[in-house]
């Protein structure tokens, strides 16, 4: 009996050190967050903010490293929840989650009232999808959201949280955006059939406004990521330091990526970026990374999918992960920047910034008759202000995307315009 009571006593005094433990944890990580919270600029949000309905009970926000979604939600939480002692943020790459289970915070935090739960960094803890679609069904009145790489493929976690969770991806800058971070214009997004349709009213306004060339030059060196915002003389230094951390940190964390695997991955992005568009011999390049067939395809999924790279296949061919890609891209113009190792070609950058540009709401493939064949309806050509009508003149509904002009006319269209997208 009495030994009955001590074990008791013991276990009632554990479970209280613990619970206090934690309660002590989570004051020092609300500190924590409360103090990036006053540094939350709110002047410039993205495009993204407004796009996102953030009612929803679990909200996953993906993006490339870099490509501002920790700033997006504390963004939301300064303006809408700031006051709030029910709100919480953190970024489980803190050390606390080495000792401590999430599930077990989101517990405590729920039975402190917390009701507005926003988690950062998720992939890199292991069994984040697990435990927050348990939080998600056990906790009917919080509401969580999420943010992770790219490379996270939601639909296949353990817990398939997509069916769940309402999922957006965070893009780079777009030209349009760069122009507000960087000269305060506030203009405009179009679609793509306004541009093609109105593109001479379109960018008559906008020049009148600024002058976009020497602005999209500048755009395509550096103003892809916002963190080009802190110092523009180390942002190609930090932008390779972004692409190491995504194929040494990130893309581990997601997928089964020993060592030998993260050699071979950068091997072939150091391959991929030297002969650029890419027009890949997959058994040959397999031998060049002395890899297989099948690990070469799987790499280069995985580097698709962390953003790195973009392939652009052939709409007879579709778009599966094992169906071979026509050629092969950079994923944006800045990486081409930071990958070379001379001058970037000039012709490869604006097909690289058109695709780039363009994917985020439409589908491309590649053309016989040009550069792009855009949802399977327009064609367009890219090049320099020489470029004439020769190459698509018997194609229906082909453009021209044309580099280094202000003002276009009939269907020849300024290359910069299709930044305005998003």
């Amino acid at each position: 009996m009495y030994e009955q009571i001590n074990v008791f006593y013991i276990i009632q005094f554990y479970t209280t050190f613990v619970f206090y433990k934690i309660q002590y944890n989570m004051e020092l990580l609300f500190e924590q967050f409360q103090r990036l919270l006053q540094k939350t600029d709110l002047s410039i949000k993205r495009y993204l903010y407004h796009t996102i309905d953030w009612k929803n009970r679990l909200i996953a926000i993906t993006g490339a490293r870099g490509s501002g979604k920790t700033t997006l939600m504390l963004q939301y939480i300064k303006t809408k929840l700031a006051n709030s002692s029910q709100t919480m943020y953190v970024s489980l790459d803190n050390i606390y989650f080495n000792e401590n289970k999430l599930l077990i915070f989101i517990d405590t935090f729920v039975k402190n009232d917390g009701k507005y739960l926003f988690l950062d960094e998720v992939h890199k803890y292991p069994s984040w999808a697990i435990e927050i679609k348990n939080a998600y069904d056990i906790y009917k009145n919080l509401k969580i959201v999420f943010t992770g790489s790219s490379a996270l493929e939601i639909h296949k976690s353990k817990a398939d949280l997509s069916r769940r969770a309402v999922v957006y991806e965070l893009a780079g800058l777009s030209f349009r955006e760069f122009l507000l971070f960087t000269h305060g214009k506030k203009i405009s997004t179009y679609s793509l059939k306004e541009i093609l349709q109105h593109h001479i009213k379109i960018a008559k306004e906008i020049s009148n406004t600024i002058k976009p060339i020497p602005a999209f030059n500048n755009y395509l060196k550096y103003g892809y990521y916002p963190f080009f915002l802190e110092n523009k003389q180390a942002y190609t230094s930090q932008l390779q330091q972004a692409i190491s951390l995504t194929i040494e940190t990130d893309l581990p964390s997601i997928h089964s990526v020993d060592f030998s695997s993260i050699q071979k991955l950068k091997k072939l992005l150091y391959v991929l970026s030297q002969s650029v568009p890419f027009t890949p011999n997959i058994s040959k390049l397999a031998n060049r990374i002395e890899t297989t067939r099948t690990s070469l395809l799987l790499y280069l999924h995985y580097l698709e999918k962390a953003s790195l790279i973009k392939q652009l296949r052939s709409n007879s061919k579709g778009l599966s992960m094992l169906s071979k890609a026509e050629k092969i891209y950079p994923g944006n113009p800045n990486i081409m920047f930071a990958l070379a190792e001379e001058k970037p070609d000039k012709g490869t950058l604006r097909e690289v910034f058109l695709l780039n540009q363009l994917e985020i709401a439409h589908t491309l493939y590649s053309s016989d008759a040009a550069d792009f064949l855009i949802n399977n309806i327009y064609t367009v050509e890219v090049g320099g202000k020489g470029k004439d009508y020769t190459q698509i003149k018997q194609t229906k509904n082909a453009y021209l995307a044309v580099d280094d002009i202000e003002i276009g006319y009939h269907h020849k269209i300024p290359l910069w315009l299709f930044g305005f997208l998003y």
